[in-house]
């Protein structure tokens, strides 16, 4: 069963699992752990399959450290994987003030569909938005992580919200010096993925990663043919992790 909340997200979950994560977010809601040690705590509600996740992204950023560039993600959304990675570099790359991390969104959901997106009722214009102003809250959370880390003020991330088809052209345009080391790919969408992976093509070098989390996804089969027409299926060697099912990543050689 396909449930949907008001910001257009979709869960796959029967009656039963969803009446066990809502007894479980109760939990979470009613801690007894005081407030100054809620946080060194959430290890406690982390599920296993958000951990999976975690770990996976991890494992990704632990690829480019040798490869020189920037960190991008396409489709942010609440932003916990622009979180991550500014965690990861303060963990293996402290000092690699080089290393910023960019997040592209519109923060209100999917601006449009295209033919090629299929027919599923997740890809729907609007799905998958934020609250007003969510991007206001994000950075806030981004500078704290950058507070951190050493090197606090340098800062070494930035959100760009708006249409990628047209913010990520002007991105690499006001700033023809990037190299882009890892990208991740969340747009979910035929259109915005096949433009950026177009225009990524000139600033990524050996050994750049680049993510996706719907290849191959009935539901969203427009990020696979975006990257079979940019990029080319059979041309580069598309791995998965066992850690989680929906992530997959290309290695540049």
């Amino acid at each position: 069963m396909i449930t949907k909340n008001k910001y257009g997200a979709a869960f796959a979950r029967n009656k039963e699992e969803t009446k066990i994560i809502d007894d479980f977010f109760e939990l979470f809601k009613n801690s007894p752990i005081p407030e100054d040690e809620l946080l060194l705590n959430l290890g406690l509600f982390c599920r296993r399959q958000s951990l999976s996740r975690i770990l996976v992204m991890n494992e990704l950023y632990q690829k480019i450290i040798n490869t020189h560039g920037v960190v991008m993600e396409f489709g942010v959304r609440w932003g916990q994987n622009l979180a991550l990675f500014e965690s990861f570099r303060g963990m293996y790359e402290p000092f690699n003030y080089n290393r910023k991390i960019i997040g592209f969104d519109t923060f209100s959901g999917f601006p449009s569909t295209h033919e090629k997106d299929g027919k599923s009722s997740m890809a729907k214009e609007g799905a998958y938005s934020v609250g007003e102003n969510y991007e206001i809250y994000l950075d806030k959370i981004m500078d704290f992580h950058e507070k951190q880390s050493p090197i606090p003020h340098m800062k070494k991330y930035e959100l760009v919200k708006g249409d990628a088809i047209i913010e990520a052209e002007k991105y690499f345009h006001d700033h023809p010096e990037t190299i882009v080391a890892f990208a991740y790919f969340d747009f979910d969408l035929y259109e915005p993925t096949k433009k950026c992976l177009d225009i990524l093509k000139n600033h990524i070098t050996r050994g750049t990663v680049i993510g996706f989390d719907e290849l191959n996804d009935a539901n969203f089969p427009g990020e696979t043919l975006a990257l079979k027409e940019s990029l080319g299926l059979d041309s580069y060697h598309i791995q998965r992790s066992p850690l989680a099912p929906n992530i997959s990543y290309l290695v540049i050689d």
